[in-house]
């Protein structure tokens, strides 16, 4: 049996995370000693090193409650956590490219703002924009040389 501690090191997840795990109900509570202190055994670090793999994949808590559950079920179709990792494959795609469409558009102020000891910017004028669609829509529309944006 580990420690707290001594199961953090072996698993690569933190004191604090594995309470927190155990909190949410992704590890079952730890077995105490008679003064209080958790222990943890080999099983624990295993599904703490899950865990952590998962998360390192960028699955969030209630995905992999999902994906912990249908690796402890050893008569599990595959077709359920093969599903799983394709719906979160989707949502990285779309996360990437939101920060795609950011980083064109920030890429674009960068453009236009002349970087010189003038106090004008494109980039300052974007962020101080009220309305973020509007903030987005604006970063987006390429400028003639020597204007600065939202300005004509």
């Amino acid at each position: 049996m580990l420690n707290i501690g001594e199961a953090a090191s072996a698993s690569g997840v933190s004191a604090k995370m594995i309470r927190h795990y155990e909190g949410v109900g992704l590890l079952p509570e730890a077995l105490r000693t008679e003064s209080g202190y958790r222990q943890y055994g080999d099983a624990d670090v295993r599904t703490l090193r899950f865990i952590r793999h998962s998360r390192d994949l960028g699955f969030s808590l209630q995905e992999i409650a999902t994906l912990v559950g249908l690796w402890q079920d050893r008569s599990r179709p595959s077709r359920e956590v093969k599903a799983l990792a394709r719906k979160h494959i989707e949502e990285l795609d779309a996360k990437a490219q939101e920060l795609l469409a950011m980083k064109s558009a920030l890429e674009h102020l960068v453009q236009c703002c002349r970087g010189d000891d003038r106090p004008d910017c494109p980039i300052i004028d974007s962020l101080e924009s009220a309305d973020p669609a509007e903030r987005l829509k604006k970063a987006a529309v390429p400028r003639k040389a020597g204007l600065r944006a939202g300005r004509r």
